[in-house]
């Protein structure tokens, strides 16, 4: 039924979660696997006032990207049988938008994304990157709790 599945991640507990499930439903289709992680620049100017510090934050941005890339990469690695695994990042724009793009982009079948499962005004004030895809994206979303 599927055949390329899109896990978004971050490298956090919920986003680990979520990469389990997809990893598993892409071994069962036998679905390729695309993680994506999304670089949202910061919104206070970091490389226009400091270009050391921009260089900086890109440094850990990319770190993250990669260890969050390695943790799915180990999972599909580990699948019997193995799951064809792609990484993606995408930089400068949110989470959903980056997550929905990458969607129409890549032509997928599915999205998963983990949720911290906030609610009450925890999810007013942080936003809730999982809705926000839910209601944007072109195909089906697989929210992971």
């Amino acid at each position: 039924m599927f055949k390329h599945i899109l896990i978004a991640t971050d490298g956090s507990a919920a986003s680990e979660g979520a990469a389990k499930l997809a990893v598993n439903l892409a071994r069962v289709h036998g679905a390729r696997l695309t993680a994506l992680f999304v670089v949202d620049y910061p919104e206070f100017g970091l490389g226009e006032e400091s270009p050391t510090a921009f260089k900086n934050f890109m440094a850990s941005a990319m770190e993250l990207a990669g260890e969050a890339h390695g943790k799915v990469q180990a999972l599909c690695a580990a699948a019997s049988p193995a799951v064809d695994f792609h990484p993606k990042l995408v930089e400068d724009t949110t989470a959903p938008d980056g997550i929905t793009r990458a969607a129409r982009e890549d032509g997928v079948d599915l999205v998963v994304v983990g949720s911290h499962g906030r609610t009450g005004l925890a999810r007013l004030m942080l936003g809730s990157v999982a809705s926000k895809v839910v209601a944007e994206s072109p195909v089906p979303v697989l929210v992971a709790r």
